[in-house]
């Protein structure tokens, strides 16, 4: 099932078009990673998503539903959280939590408690005491001990420490194995990669490369780093070699991983004066996709 259904949105800020025919599907179940630079469009589509922005063309769909004309409605069954919390001030962080619970009618008390111990908030204070990352975790509790189907974070871990983004990446995970719905927009890669089964990067509005995360074939490559002299033509020849760039006496490629053992038998015949190798990573995949924007 199509828990979240974009086709070829168009939005417009005056004369700029911040999303550009952008499509993006997510399905039950999924961890959907959404990642981009500041200004690609995350946080407009999102916001488009969840009725607070107006489309100007396409199909936004939540369960199935117009965001626009049926946001009320979609909102009972999604919980968000912002990366920036700015709530009600003279409210304790217990009350907010609580209204914020009401309001979406499905709060989880015993989660509720449980997750104020794990995430080691005092709700006894107000919010305009809080620090930043005690205001994340006001809406990061109200979202995760509601019982909905679909959750949506912006940069939720903004401002936490790494003991408590460590707490938010397990209360994920157990998301997941609920079959819930997860779309998570969030600049940090190696958080993206360790929580998401698929992921979708936005570059200038609008979706370039999309997919399961084991699926792709960047992620299927071993990026190595060689100094030697008069093995680039070889290198250049291989089909199994993708990206080879040249920085003075050092060349950076990539190879397949089922091929790895055929580019050692060649670099046995040739004198390397040093081999270097590191698994793929997601942020290899980012950062080409915004390298072809530099070059070109």
């Amino acid at each position: 099932m199509k828990m979240i259904n974009i086709e070829n949105l168009t939005k417009y800020y005056g004369s700029f078009k911040a999303l550009d025919n952008l499509n993006l599907t997510v399905n039950q179940g999924d961890i959907m990673g959404f990642i981009g630079p500041n200004g690609a469009g995350k946080t407009t589509t999102i916001r488009i998503l969840l009725g607070l922005l107006k489309k100007h063309e396409g199909t936004v769909e939540v369960f199935g539903k117009d965001a626009w004309e049926k946001n009320v409605e979609i909102h009972k069954n999604l919980a968000y959280v912002p990366g920036d919390v700015q709530l009600w001030s003279n409210f304790t962080g217990g009350e907010i939590i609580d209204l914020l619970g009401d309001l979406r009618g499905s709060m989880n008390k015993s989660k509720r408690t449980e997750l104020i111990e794990r995430f080691q908030l005092d709700p006894g204070k107000k919010f305009k005491t809080y620090s930043k990352g005690n205001r994340q975790k006001v809406a990061l509790i109200s979202a995760l001990s509601s019982d909905v189907d679909l959750y949506i974070f912006d940069e939720p871990t903004s401002g936490l420490d790494p003991l408590m983004e460590r707490v938010f990446q397990e209360c994920v995970r157990e998301l997941h194995q609920q079959g819930k719905t997860i779309l998570l927009s969030s600049h940090i890669l190696a958080e993206v990669e360790r929580l998401c089964n698929k992921i979708a990067i936005i570059k200038e509005g609008t979706i370039v490369e999309t997919g399961e995360i084991h699926e792709m074939e960047h992620l299927k490559r071993t990026h190595f780093t060689i100094v030697a002299e008069n093995i680039k033509d070889t290198l250049k020849n291989l089909i199994y070699v993708h990206n080879l760039k040249e920085t003075d006496n050092q060349l950076d490629f990539e190879v397949e991983q089922h091929h790895i053992n055929d580019l050692f038998r060649v670099l046995s015949r040739y004198t390397i004066a040093s081999v270097k190798s590191h698994p793929p990573k997601l942020e290899d995949i980012f950062i080409d996709h915004y390298r072809e924007e530099e070059v070109s």
